[in-house]
């Protein structure tokens, strides 16, 4: 199974009232987390949406375990949790500095013709995505 990993230094801004790390920021972070796993697989969000396809996300889970604060590094773990050729699953880690957990997630995409919103098989649009999503799951 392949695991992307990502380093995110937190910024002040990113924090509330209580000095905490605020809760939405972990979907940012998941959705960098994405994006770097996609990109060491050899690929980019941005050459499907030239083809008119977008993969938005249809579930999300988070579980908050131990928050983050300012100046601390966050580090953001993610794999294929599940692909059906339709739909994808992404699982998420996102670590403290000392390696605890500070919150569990999975995101699930479907991706859709951008004109219409209509499901695709992405074994058929895109074969490559097809074989290293397997890949990568394994």
């Amino acid at each position: 199974m392949k695991i992307a990993e990502k380093q995110i230094e937190v910024r002040y801004a990113e924090t509330d009232q209580m000095g905490v790390v605020y809760h939405a920021n972990y979907l940012v972070w998941m959705e960098v987390g994405r994006a770097e796993l996609i990109n060491q697989l050899g690929f980019r969000y941005t050459d499907m949406e030239k083809e008119g396809v977008i993969a938005p996300v249809t579930d999300l889970q988070i579980s908050y375990k131990k928050p983050l604060r300012y100046g601390e590094t966050a580090t953001v773990r993610t794999w294929i949790d599940a692909y059906d050729g339709i739909r994808v699953t992404y699982a998420y880690e996102i670590l403290t500095p000392d390696g605890e957990l500070a919150a569990i997630g999975k995101t699930q995409h479907v991706c859709v013709k951008r004109d219409s919103f209509r499901p695709i098989l992405i074994r058929k649009y895109f074969p490559s995505w097809h074989e290293a999503y397997e890949r990568a799951k394994k």
